[in-house]
């Protein structure tokens, strides 16, 4: 079959008005049991059938009278009163016979003997006593339609009478995994298997987004297959969303199921990512494609799939809380697209910086991450560092100002140090971006990070990390935390197989090589070797190919895209590797010392001083910890 092309570029806010202006959503109606509308929407407004109280009644304990009776009565004279003849003992919310019309509090009586009380001051009409209708009148509104359900609103209803409303019915959301690679969670992978995620985060979107969800089993690439299946979800569903299978390859087959079945009104939108999403109709009901990538399915769900679910449901449409964030790092664009990147948000002093994060469709994990969304508009070409923008929330403010900002050298320390400092106190996080030590060295010169791990080796001195500090920081008061000792090495798959016994033989015995990039203390410390050696970098068979993180240089070694990488021992172990060990250096936490004395940098310290944190660093292996926590002044 033919590759797709795309049938039109629509800018998003044209798409969503020409959609909505061809899909009918025909909302429906129920009625349910009062109790169990917790999160519906009202389609009627719901009025009170009875009073509440629908009886005049006590609001405190002690004795029914005739406020008449009490007249006269002070502290001089006291009036003597009969039980059965001047008043009758109610508790809280005992209803008030008609001869009595107020209520004498227990404390304010003088018992007597036989049944008899004395009271030292008047009583007046009504008082304590909670009329009828007090807080809910008889045919009053309760809540009016279009109101979303809250559990104080249940209790109101129910004393108002009204045992049963009408609220708008849930829609049914047909979702159809598409992809022959696709293969359940829990089965043993094979190479080419992709676990199906997406349609599980589609369910608990639509579950977010108040509809129904109904999955499918997944259907292999064959366009009679995804055909029959579609058929199948219009005539069971209200909405159907098929994933993956919207872009231009030759197995997507999509956009062309739903013409034949439907109409295709949009198919590409210029948004990214999520360019490819097909919007379509089929007997009337709203079909879309979703592209296969995690994150243009993200973005897809909140942009399209969100706004038509919660019009079926009478949900008034929500925006997220928008702030101001100075941008840590330049970012690039495309005049052809309006961009959402997912960003890291931290607070740094008075400042509220954002951290842009991988930028690539299918990194789900930016989107684990992310604190906020980062629009770029179609007529950028992109945003310098420095710059003012404009993020949405995804998180609490509260949550981001309580976070330490952390932007630097990776090491798996890092994110154990993140779940124990939440662990310890759930109002605490730590927020990381791994930019390698000099990217960390340069965000805390521009105040955009409260501390910066680091293990900068200096060529000259073969000193770890106060050269650099004193280089570039010298205008500003930077302590060191000490944190470890680490082995770098080199990592090697399981049985070390082409024998490597130095950074030598990576030039020597030409192999394939995998770096992390500019800036990270661990290029730094090849560079280093290099120098030494003698080996120009032209020679090491991928030097230009650049990974963030320790642990992604170790997948590419475990996965044989690579012979071997330069890494640390903890990395190595997590994946099953061999270690040549090359270096022991320091990696430490730069810091400036107007951050020392906060509360969360002092959790900080304690943790990594404590037993339970050792302990970890015991199970990766590889770490030296004896000067942990000490502060020194470079």
């Amino acid at each position: 079959m033919d590759q797709n092309i795309y049938l039109s570029n629509y800018e998003l806010e044209e798409a969503i008005e020409h959609y909505f202006s061809k899909i009918n959503i025909n909302r429906g109606k129920e009625v349910i049991k009062t109790e169990d509308s917790y999160g519906r929407i009202t389609a009627l407004p719901v009025y009170s059938k009875i009073s509440s109280p629908f009886y005049n009644s006590s609001a405190m304990d002690g004795i029914a009278v005739d406020s008449r009776k009490t007249i006269g009565a002070n502290e001089k004279n006291h009036i003597v009163l009969e039980e059965g003849k001047d008043y009758l003992v109610v508790d809280t919310g005992d209803p008030i016979p008609k001869e009595y019309d107020s209520v004498i509090m227990v404390e304010d009586l003088i018992k007597l003997d036989d049944g008899k009380v004395a009271i030292y001051k008047s009583a007046a009409s009504y008082q304590n006593i909670r009329p009828l209708g007090e807080d809910i009148v008889e045919n009053s509104l309760i809540v009016p339609s279009g109101h979303k359900i809250r559990p104080v609103d249940i209790g109101a209803i129910l004393a108002g009478g009204v045992n049963e409303i009408e609220v708008y019915t849930k829609p049914i959301i047909g979702i159809i995994p598409t992809g022959t690679e696709l293969v359940e969670p829990g089965v043993e992978l094979k190479t080419g298997d992709i676990i199906d995620f997406n349609s599980r985060t589609f369910a608990a979107q639509v579950f977010e987004y108040g509809g129904i969800a109904k999955r499918y089993a997944i259907v292999s690439d064959d366009y009679e297959k995804i055909k029959d299946t579609v058929d199948k979800a219009v005539s069971q569903c209200d909405i159907v969303l098929i994933n993956a299978g919207s872009s231009a390859g030759r197995e997507d087959y999509t956009s062309k199921v739903v013409k034949e079945l439907g109409q295709v009104f949009i198919h590409g939108v210029a948004i990214k990512p999520g360019k490819p999403v097909v919007l379509g109709s089929i007997e009337d009901k709203p079909v879309i494609g979703i592209p296969g990538y995690p994150v243009s399915a993200y973005v897809v769900m909140e942009l399209f799939v969100k706004r038509i679910i919660e019009k079926y449901c009478g949900e008034k449409e929500k925006e997220h809380k928008k702030v101001k964030a100075i941008l840590s790092r330049r970012i690039m664009s495309s005049l052809k697209y309006l961009e959402f990147v997912r960003m890291k948000l931290g607070k740094v002093e008075d400042k509220l910086i954002g951290t842009p994060l991988s930028r690539g469709a299918g990194t789900t994990m930016s989107l684990v991450r992310a604190d906020g969304i980062l629009e770029i508009p179609q007529n950028l070409e992109g945003i310098e560092a420095g710059e003012e923008v404009e993020i949405s929330l995804l998180k609490e403010e509260k949550d981001i100002e309580n976070t330490i900002v952390c932007i630097g050298s990776h090491d798996p320390i890092i994110d154990i140090i993140s779940d124990l400092i939440h662990m310890r106190n759930d109002d605490y996080y730590l927020s990381s971006a791994h930019v390698g030590s000099m990217g960390g060295i340069m965000a805390l010169k521009k105040g955009e990070a409260h501390i910066a791990p680091v293990h900068l080796l200096d060529m000259e001195s073969g000193e770890y990390n106060i050269p650099y500090i004193k280089k570039y920081l010298k205008d500003k008061d930077i302590f060191l935390i000490k944190c470890v000792k680490r082995i770098q090495g080199i990592m090697v798959p399981k049985g070390n197989p082409h024998g490597i016994t130095s950074i030598k033989d990576i030039s020597e015995k030409n192999l394939k090589f995998v770096n992390r990039q500019r800036g990270a203390g661990t290029r730094l410390l090849l560079d280093y070797n290099l120098k030494k050696l003698n080996i120009d970098p032209s020679e090491i068979k991928g030097y230009d190919r650049e990974e963030f993180t320790h642990l992604q240089v170790a997948a590419a070694v475990e996965n044989n895209d690579a012979d071997c990488g330069l890494g640390i021992y903890s990395a190595a172990k997590m994946m099953g590797l061999d270690f040549i060990p090359v270096a022991n250096e320091e990696y430490d936490i730069a810091i400036p010392s107007k951050f020392l004395e906060k509360p969360i940098i002092n959790e900080f310290i304690n943790l990594i001083k404590s037993d339970e944190f050792k302990e970890k660093l015991d199970e990766l292996g590889g770490y030296d910890y004896r000067e942990i926590g000490e502060i020194i002044r470079p």
